[in-house]
């Protein structure tokens, strides 16, 4: 089993800034890509940032030049550095990962509250 933990929990002004971190532990061979989702109340769940194994990165237009995605493979996380922050970036913030073990499985972080306050 692989359980992925989430940290960084946060109440912030506009304008600041937080980072979110995600630790991958148990059964793991490698990790493909990794990722970080947001669900804010009343919406769904939307993809912020994903980034691959080497390092390629993808962002969601509403957090280009705002947020970092960013992932040490050795450690088994992946990071989130936001700033720039608005109060639309309030939701709860969930990361993911492609694991590698006897077959490639997607786990999911149990969520993470980020509060941004005007």
């Amino acid at each position: 089993q692989v359980q992925l933990v989430e940290s960084g929990v946060g109440l912030v002004q506009a304008g600041g800034s937080l980072i979110l971190s995600c630790s991958a532990s148990g059964r793991i061979f490698s990790i493909n890509a990794m990722g970080w989702y947001r669900q804010a109340p009343g919406k769904q769940r939307e993809l912020v940032a994903t980034i691959t194994r080497a390092g390629s990165t993808n962002y969601a237009d509403s957090v280009k030049g705002r947020f970092t995605i960013s992932r040490d493979n050795a450690k088994n996380t992946a990071y989130l550095q936001m700033g720039s922050l608005k109060p639309e970036d309030t939701a709860v913030y969930y990361c993911n990962a492609e694991v590698r073990a006897v077959r490639v499985t997607t786990y999911w972080g149990q969520g993470t509250q980020v509060t941004v306050s005007s």
